[in-house]
């Protein structure tokens, strides 16, 4: 059984900054790609960062130059520093964490609400 554990969200002002963090456990053989992923109300899922196990990262060009991600890989971590944050950046938080083979999981989602 896997688990992943997040912390972090909340509620902050515009131009503030949120730290999320994901620690993932349990039965993994090979964490591939760890990221994270948001969905606002009556949109879809997306993207928002992922990091592979060689630390290359990939972001929504909407979060570029204002979110970094990062991963620890002998503690299963992954965590997403957001800074000048924006209203249109509230949404649930969900991480994501690909392994070996094939497999997916996903955590239970944490409230990032930006006010403006």
């Amino acid at each position: 059984q896997v688990q992943l554990v997040e912390s972090g969200g909340g509620l902050v002002q515009a131009g503030g900054s949120l730290r999320l963090s994901c620690a993932a456990s349990g039965s993994i053989f090979v964490i591939n790609v760890m990221g994270w992923y948001r969905q606002a109300p009556g949109k879809q899922r997306e993207l928002v960062a992922a990091v592979t196990s060689g630390g290359s990262p990939n972001y929504a060009d909407s979060v570029k130059g204002r979110f970094t991600i990062s991963r620890d890989n002998a503690k299963n971590t992954v965590t997403l520093q957001m800074n000048s944050l924006r209203p249109e950046d509230t949404a649930v938080y969900y991480c994501n964490v690909k392994s070996w083979p094939s497999l997916e999981y996903w955590g239970q989602g944490t409230q990032v609400t930006v006010s403006s």
